[in-house]
């Protein structure tokens, strides 16, 4: 019995615990979405090789309150700089031409062609895009989910 309800306990906290993600989703997928529910849409543009990127997937985006309230406000996206990606932006293609593939992961790549129309250079850096994708607002840099809260 004792068993029974440790496992149904770890389970739901296990449950709790992934209630509060961030469900992240592609471009195109938020701005489809956008057009049919509007919210805006959240975007984080990193690299691989960024370490306060990563420190924000693993501190800022862990946060459950930050978390909740991005997944009720907004759409959310992670976006990689240096991807290979086609993304469908204001009906026009962007993609990463100087993408080189025989690179490693975690190696600096070419940047993309959204980034770049989007005058995005530092990483990570926040987009927020509003109606019609259009870009309301940018954060660059690490911030903590209390420093981000306030800010959205």
């Amino acid at each position: 019995m004792k068993k029974l309800m440790l496992t149904l306990f770890t389970i739901a906290l296990f449950a709790s615990a992934n209630a509060q993600d961030i469900k992240w989703m592609t471009l195109d997928e938020a701005l489809t979405a956008q057009k049919s529910n509007p919210k805006p849409i959240f975007m984080e543009v990193y690299t691989n090789w960024c370490g306060e990127c990563k420190k924000m997937d693993k501190k800022t985006f862990k946060d459950k309150k930050l978390a909740a309230f991005i997944s009720e406000n907004y759409y959310a996206v992670k976006f990689n700089a240096e991807s290979n990606a086609e993304v469908t932006y204001k009906g026009k293609k962007y993609t990463n031409p100087e993408f080189d593939a025989t690179k490693k992961a975690k190696a600096k790549n070419a940047t993309h062609d959204f980034v770049k129309l989007l005058k995005i250079d530092s990483y990570p850096t926040i987009v927020i895009l509003e109606g019609q994708g259009e870009v309301s607002n940018t954060f660059t840099g690490f911030r903590t989910a209390a420093q981000l809260l306030p800010e959205l």
